[in-house]
């Protein structure tokens, strides 16, 4: 089926309505990195960086569904072992995820280490050694990871033998670019919202703590982990979405109660500025 005469069908604009938005949902983790990431650049390189972060996440996940095959032998096992009370076995996909995973894990905990060692000396350093490079480097690192879950999921909803490889394929690619696209228009408000308030900055490195562990146990439960005939299982990302929009929610009921509490105080303060004069 080609390019054109797939988009005729109703079935395939649901499947790349669905797609595109588990694609958005997918690449929340993305923003929230790329908002902590690029908060160390200075102001006027940050959506050069966010636009280059997310432009290079388009590619690699629109790279690996064309190398599809590739990606489908990585989830292969290369080594299998077992002993008295622990087995498994380890594949490409697992180690990558494995990696990933310790990298947030890192990254979050430094990151939360330096704003509570010294917030401004330690903010006006970091932007001095963060260079664009190193920054562009460490999310290119963090979208290897996260598009392989993108692809897979992407793979696993549109069907070959429905539409065909080339109707498969548009409509994957497309999805992508759609939900690129969107994150891009939300990546600027997201990350200025971010860097205004610091709570917000601490509670998206505590999602990406909460990230990492989630990439850890899915690494183990790809590669099948067992201790003690116990199976390691991944973390359901529903449960974990779910935390991230209650912390979300009551830290937003947080801020208007703050608002609200400031306003009194702001309105005496002019109160005493007008009696002075």
């Amino acid at each position: 089926m080609e390019f054109i005469e797939v988009f005729l069908l109703p079935s395939a604009w649901i499947a790349l309505l669905t797609l595109a938005f588990l694609e958005i949902v997918l690449g929340i983790d993305n923003i929230v990195f790329l908002s902590i990431v690029t908060s160390k650049l200075p102001e006027e390189q940050q959506p050069k960086a966010r636009k280059t972060g997310l432009l290079l996440a388009m590619l690699f996940r629109i790279g690996l569904l064309f190398g599809i095959s590739l990606v489908l032998k990585l989830t292969k096992p290369i080594y299998t072992f077992a002993t008295s009370w622990i087995d498994g076995s380890i594949s490409g996909q697992s180690i990558i995820v494995f990696i990933g995973g310790l990298f947030l894990l890192y990254k979050s905990v430094t990151e939360i280490h330096h704003k509570l060692e010294g917030a401004n000396e330690v903010a006006e350093g970091s932007k001095a050694k963060n260079s664009f490079v190193s920054t562009i480097v460490q999310i290119v690192a963090l979208d290897i990871v996260f598009s392989f879950d993108s692809v897979l999921t992407a793979v696993g909803l549109v069907s070959f033998k429905d539409y065909g490889y080339e109707g498969a394929m548009a409509i994957m690619v497309s999805a992508v670019i759609i939900a690129v696209i969107i994150m891009m228009l939300f990546a600027e408000p997201v990350s200025k919202f971010v860097n205004e308030h610091p709570t917000i900055q601490i509670l998206g490195l505590s999602f990406l703590i909460l990230i990492g562990v989630m990439l850890i146990t899915e690494a183990s439960h790809l590669s099948h982990l067992k201790i003690f005939d116990a199976e390691v299982g991944a973390i359901p990302k529903g449960y974990l979405y779910f935390a991230i929009a209650f912390s979300l929610f009551v830290e937003f009921i947080n801020l208007k109660m703050s608002r609200k509490k400031l306003k009194p105080v702001q309105l005496y303060d002019s109160e005493i500025v007008k009696k002075d004069k």
